[in-house]
């Protein structure tokens, strides 16, 4: 077996993060259904304890942190259905990711387009 490489800032998902983040994955899943974004909606609180989710999870939601949801075992293809309720885009996900502002991410996007 080949020894696994780290990357500075990145995290990676095996399958004990999967395991660990089994729920927050499958409520995020849930979302595909237009009744299940609108019942989170209405009742955030029922919906995750619905999905069992547990207490860093939880947090995780409350606080619409992409990053504590990765950490908490979310699967960032799954996230992006939690991030489409509150209108959360690419770049608002990527400047979570960098610690910036989603102005100063934008900026820097576009300084390395030339």
């Amino acid at each position: 077996m080949a020894a696994s490489k780290t990357i500075d800032g990145t995290m990676i998902f095996d399958g004990s993060v999967a395991r660990r983040g089994y729920a927050l994955n499958k409520l995020c899943y849930s979302f595909n259904d237009r009744a299940n974004r609108e019942e989170f909606l209405r009742d955030e609180g029922a919906y995750c304890a619905k999905y069992g989710l547990n207490p860093q999870q939880r947090a995780a939601i409350e606080h619409r942190n992409v990053m504590e949801l990765l950490e908490a075992g979310g699967n960032v293809y799954y996230l992006a259905k939690f991030a489409g309720i509150f209108g959360l885009d690419v770049q608002d996900i990527g400047a979570q990711q960098t610690g910036m502002t989603k102005e100063a991410f934008s900026a820097k996007l576009m300084e390395q387009r030339t």
